[in-house]
């Protein structure tokens, strides 16, 4: 397991502004944060190699490829045998569609996000989810009609400013 280095006020504002657009160019990163794009270029990596960046994605509206509908699943499993959690927990890691899974406390086990093209669709990949492939006692599915926010971007706390006349680590 890594462990995330300590980040500054620079770090932290370069991961709010990769965050909303990882492809911008390094030198107008690096004006943006006061670095050179060679600084900022040694950053990024350093913060790559220490899993506080896990990864750079393009993000595709579902509509555009045929997966129109959101649903949010609530599932409780039959019983808490741990192979029985782990089964399902590696069942949804391996489904596309599945958007993300939570496990959570209370009467569900699981929050599931789905993306399906339409309801038909959804029920077919609920059936083979939570059906047909066992151990799930019951499943409520909530069909979003209106996407009101999505995202990924962690809020990223404001930094304590430098003291004048110090130099960010590189």
């Amino acid at each position: 397991m890594r462990t995330s280095p300590l980040l500054d006020e620079i770090d932290h504002l370069l991961l709010d502004l990769v965050q909303t657009d990882a492809s911008r160019p390094l030198h107008e990163l690096g004006d943006r944060v006061g670095l050179s794009p060679s600084a900022v270029q040694r950053r990024l990596t350093r913060l790559r190699a220490a899993g506080v960046i896990r990864a750079q994605v393009a993000v595709v509206d579902p509509r555009a490829v045929g997966a129109g509908l959101t649903c949010v699943v609530l599932v409780a499993l039959a019983d808490d045998d741990p192979d029985h959690h782990a089964s399902f927990r590696a069942r949804m890691r391996a489904e596309p569609r599945v958007q993300q899974c939570f496990g959570i406390v209370g009467q569900w086990d699981y929050v599931v996000v789905l993306l399906s093209a339409d309801i038909a669709d959804n029920r077919a990949l609920s059936s083979r989810l939570f059906v047909q492939e066992g151990r799930v006692a019951r499943y409520e599915t909530l069909p979003s009609f209106e996407t009101v926010k999505t995202g990924l971007a962690v809020p990223i706390p404001e930094h304590p400013r430098r003291e004048p006349g110090t130099t960010p680590e590189i």
